[in-house]
């Protein structure tokens, strides 16, 4: 018997929660138009899109039809969902130029020959305010929203009537996706199931069609934390915001109870094969680490970007270097020359975010130059540090750098 899409998502642990799986599951026995939103917030997605991004490229890979939504215009309002203070507003340039970088990062992605990208911009910017609420607002009742979560996490500290209208916005994106395209399927984060049960309860009303949701699990490490949030920030999917072999490192360093989670999550590994590479202990588990790292890593950057990140981490982990695949900065001989200050030099590697930090990173004993502890916050670097006309930064155990002169 062939395995339906719904049964491999379910057992990659790719579902959280859907509406009316029985129906689901027998609409997707033919092909189906579904949609994934994602707001420009950022000149960049970061690891938290991916678990919808998979769930796209399996549904694709099944025969259904993708529409990847850049929300252009629901960005301008702010979604609520799993915030406790208010977005930052963006200005209109900003969110434009985010939309156009998101866009092109998810038609790479995804392979980009049957995605549909769009643009909730094209529609939402164009509305007539009053029209809006006499046709999509009557159908929305602020007792039934105030009791979803989304809504109720943020009653004690203030909810902006801007954010209120954004369920409605989203609402209306998936009534213009059915409109336009048929789209029967909308997929989010755990944090947008009461948008995306509004937006089915607003196809039905509208016309009485049934549409569905499906919604991924909000995921934390073994240890607790976010998933995709490290002592420096996001793990961003642009490698100029987290490079190749950063993006690496990150995976790389998954805690071991993770290791085979995440391989059913974020690969396309057969599951039997999962099991095997996950079966071993100790230092073996490395190995299948390495292999996370390295599919994920090509998932985002491509194979050349996911070997030349191995290879250095390997090197690396040898106790080798290895040009080009290491982030690294470079600066004049002449300014080296004059001395630099080591947090200045943290700073402009971007190791550390304030120099407060980069003095506790020091003081902590967190920053080796050349493989030897730093424990002195006010030292100057100049020539004299200098090997093979690189200095080798490391912070921790992990993160390393080096700054090439030239």
């Amino acid at each position: 018997m062939v395995k339906s899409v719904l049964d491999t998502l379910e057992e990659r642990g790719l579902v959280k929660q859907v509406t009316h799986p029985e129906p689901l599951a027998k609409q997707l026995e033919e092909p189906t138009t579904f949609y994934v939103g994602f707001d420009a917030t950022a000149e960049s997605l970061h690891i938290g899109h991916l678990l919808p991004v998979m769930v796209m490229t399996h549904l694709s890979r099944h025969g259904h039809k993708p529409i990847a939504l850049v929300g252009g215009g629901t960005t301008m309002v702010g979604d609520p969902s799993g915030k406790t203070e208010m977005r930052k507003m963006l200005n209109a340039s900003t969110i434009e130029a985010n939309a156009r970088a998101i866009g092109a990062q998810l038609n790479r992605i995804l392979g980009g020959s049957n995605v549909k990208m769009a643009n909730n911009a094209d529609w939402l910017l164009k509305l007539h305010y009053i029209e809006f609420l006499r046709d999509i607002g009557v159908h929305f009742s602020v007792n039934r929203m105030l009791t979803y979560d989304c809504f109720k996490s943020r009653l004690e500290r203030g909810l902006s009537f801007i954010e209120f209208n954004y369920m409605l916005l989203q609402s209306y994106d998936y009534l213009t996706l059915f409109r336009k395209w048929n789209c029967r399927l909308q997929v989010g984060g755990d944090d947008q199931w009461s948008n995306i049960i509004s937006g089915a309860d607003l196809i039905r009303r509208m016309e009485q069609q049934e549409v569905y949701g499906l919604t991924v699990p909000l995921l934390e490490t073994a240890d607790g934390k976010k998933m995709g949030k490290t002592e420096s920030g996001a793990v961003w999917l642009s490698p100029k915001l987290t490079t190749p072999y950063d993006f690496f490192q990150y995976w790389r360093n998954t805690h071991d109870r993770d290791v085979a989670r995440f391989l059913k999550l974020y690969t396309f590994l057969p599951l039997e094969q999962i099991d095997q590479i996950t079966a071993a202990t100790g230092q073996e588990i490395n190995t299948a680490k390495e292999v996370l790292a390295f599919e994920v890593t090509r998932l985002v950057h491509g194979e050349e970007e996911a070997v030349k990140a191995r290879q250095a981490a390997r090197a690396l982990f040898g106790g080798e270097t290895l040009q080009g695949a290491v982030p690294s900065t470079e600066i004049g001989k002449e300014r080296l020359a004059a001395g630099i200050s080591v947090l200045d030099l943290l700073l402009e590697c971007g190791l550390v975010e304030t120099k407060s930090e980069g003095r506790r990173l020091i003081e902590q004993g967190g920053l080796y130059i050349n493989d030897k502890r730093v424990h002195n916050f006010e030292i100057l670097l100049d020539g004299s540090w200098l090997e093979e006309g690189k200095i080798a930064l490391r912070k921790g155990k992990k993160v390393h750098h080096r700054v090439i002169v030239h």
